[in-house]
């Protein structure tokens, strides 16, 4: 029972995503501005004006693949700073610190102009601040509101009735940020905001989304799974990273093709399977073949974690303003991977749409309502397992952990 790991548009993900860095790098060094920007940050504003720039969790997640967080975790404490908390962004911010940059993956992360983040919480703030107090780099925040009134079924609503599920008060905070973020842009880099520019760069990832959505229904509804997260991730978060690029809709198009023809020539990632699994949490960076182990002993496949998911419901949103649009897309992003009842009625939705057996639970050191996660889980009959553990910190996760979800499989699952 082997996983895929042949699927093209990964290896094209791959490919491609080690074209850009290095290009990315060329451009910086001949003196172009470079942004290092949030996951949850409209990265569309910086498509459209062609600034370049990473994400902070990307870098992340390749220095833990490469086995090189505790070193960057390391430098920061070394600062006087925690290395135990949000090391998704530390890690990053450690990167800052590196007498040798080059020495990081890929000849390293160029040192940014600027840093926009979103202020989900005191301590990403605190690691933005302090990369705001760089000689020559500029934080620029965007803030993160609430709302008391959480609409039912959420995902029904965002593609076109966005403004009813979000409410016209975030909507309006976050369009005024984004439209003085466009203008801070422009004075700072001398690059020009173009409208029909950006309705493009929109109506890409709009298209890139559907695929995915179609992906994510095609896999949901097939037995045996065509595949596991171990072959769906790279081919879907690498493109989200590029999203508002030709490239990015057209992969997201061969993706959906790729498992298509999986399912139609009756190929699966685990022709005896037994149980469906959930990973709810980030990616495990550090150990991608802890996913693969339990598919090779029990038949339990993960078919199911949150980035195609998302993909397929949190991105997609038509409207007549292009700018009102994208605040859409992102001022409730949190709430619905994180805040419930957002996120555990979502959570819960999936599972049944997948036909889920039983649901691993990565808790970081920032939870964010994992608690309420796993109680709505448990309650609508889905046997949960909690890990407590960081996706990107090695420190926190031992053998014991492969071992205490091998027993839940043996004695809860499959019994």
């Amino acid at each position: 029972m082997r996983s895929v790991k042949s699927l093209a548009t990964a290896a094209e993900a791959g490919r491609h995503q080690r074209e850009w860095f290095a290009d990315l790098r060329r451009r910086v060094a001949a003196g172009e501005p470079f942004a290092l920007l949030n996951a949850d940050v409209p990265h569309e504003i910086f498509r459209t004006m062609d600034i370049p720039y990473a994400v902070s969790q990307w870098w992340a997640s390749l220095v833990a693949a490469k086995q090189r967080s505790q070193h960057y975790l390391e430098l920061v404490r070394q600062r006087g700073y925690p290395d135990y908390s949000e090391q998704y962004n530390s890690v990053t911010l450690g990167s800052a610190f590196d007498p040798e940059p080059e020495a990081g993956p890929w000849g390293g992360l160029p040192k940014p102009d600027i840093v926009v983040g979103d202020v989900t919480g005191d301590i990403t703030r605190k690691i933005f601040d302090i990369r705001g107090h760089e000689p020559g780099v500029t934080f620029y925040p965007l803030e993160s509101a609430a709302e008391n009134e959480v609409p039912v079924n959420w995902w029904e609503l965002m593609p076109h009735r966005w403004e009813q599920a979000i409410g016209p008060a975030r909507l309006d905070l976050l369009t005024a940020e984004l439209e003085n973020l466009v203008r801070f842009l422009e004075t700072t880099t001398g690059r020009r905001f173009s409208e029909s520019r950006f309705r493009e760069v929109m109506a890409l990832v709009d298209e890139q989304e559907e695929w995915n959505r179609k992906t994510r229904d095609l896999i949901a509804r097939t037995r045996p799974a065509p595949l596991g997260v171990v072959d769906s991730i790279p081919s879907v978060m690498l493109p989200q990273w590029h999203r508002g690029t030709e490239w990015a809709r057209d992969i997201a198009k061969r993706f959906y093709e790729e498992v298509r023809d999986r399912v139609e020539t009756g190929q699966a990632a685990c022709p005896g399977e037994r149980a469906r699994l959930m990973w709810i949490g980030r990616g495990l960076w550090y150990d991608m073949g802890f996913y693969q182990r339990f598919q090779d002993e029990y038949g339990a496949v993960f078919v199911w974690s949150m980035y195609l998911a998302i993909a397929a419901d949190g991105y997609i949103r038509y409207g007549d303003d292009p700018m009102r649009a994208l605040a859409a897309r992102f001022a409730a992003f949190g709430d619905q991977l994180y805040t419930p009842p957002w996120s555990s009625e979502w959570y819960v939705k999936e599972a049944r749409l997948h036909g889920i057996d039983g649901v691993v639970h990565l808790v970081s050191d920032d939870p964010r309502g994992s608690y309420f996660t796993a109680r709505a889980l448990e309650a609508a009959g889905f046997p949960v397992i909690e890990i407590h553990a960081d996706n990107v910190d090695a420190r926190t996760f031992g053998d014991e952990v492969v071992k205490r979800v091998g027993q839940w499989l043996e004695n809860v699952v499959l019994a």
